[in-house]
């Protein structure tokens, strides 16, 4: 049971690889769609594996040391691919126009608060926002994964609208949709209490530093 969060991870690497290739060879919206909802349970439920089975500290594979940069960027390639299939299978305008968005909030936040990409509250370099005012970057980080579910949640809308199910089953999914959302909402606020603290760790490693220095 160990390894089941790092299936769970690599899972949904191989899902959002299909749904790359879908974007650009074609596929149905429902495929689409359904392939999504998928990859994205696996992403609810592996952190909750990984904590409930974790590794004895001196078995832990060595892999694991990049699990976190592993997962998100896992992500990147789950939300890309899904955006190319709206892109390039659905409407290229909103496709477009949120590839632009996710460009810039993707590279730009992360180049603003860790100094560098796929970064992190305890991998960032020491110029970047997270160790000068890490309450600012805080904001921006919660702010930034906000506004991402909720531009995600329009993709798959627009996907959805787009497949030949009946309009009973779209506005059910839209239901369930809204539901996810909620859940989301309360996963993001356990992960403002991880982000408050490392932020805890970061000022007193920060603190420590400074005294060493005088």
């Amino acid at each position: 049971m160990r390894y089941l969060a790092d299936l769970l991870t690599f899972s949904r690497l191989i899902m959002g690889a299909v749904l790359f290739v879908m974007a650009f060879t074609g596929g149905s919206p429902e495929a689409a769609f359904i392939l999504f909802i998928v990859a994205e349970l696996t992403d609810a439920f592996d952190g909750t594996c990984a904590r409930k089975w974790p590794f004895p500290k001196n078995k832990t594979p060595k892999y694991r040391k990049y699990a976190a940069k592993f997962d998100m960027a896992t992500d990147v390639l789950l939300a890309g691919a899904q955006v190319l299939f709206l892109t390039f299978q659905v409407n290229w305008i909103a496709g477009v126009i949120i590839m632009i968005y996710y460009a810039i909030s993707s590279v730009g936040g992360d180049l603003l608060v860790y100094g560098k990409l796929l970064g992190h509250p305890d991998d960032c370099t020491d110029g970047s926002l997270a160790k000068r005012n890490f309450p600012l970057a805080k904001k921006i980080i919660l702010t930034r994964r906000y506004l991402y579910t909720i531009c995600l949640g329009l993709v798959n809308a627009m996907i959805l609208f787009a497949t030949s199910w009946s309009e009973p089953v779209k506005y059910g999914l839209i239901a369930f949709g809204c539901l996810i959302f909620v859940f989301a909402w309360f996963f993001l606020k356990q992960r403002r209490k991880n982000i408050s603290r490392d932020a805890v760790e970061i000022e007193r490693e920060l603190a420590s530093k400074k005294k060493k220095g005088e």
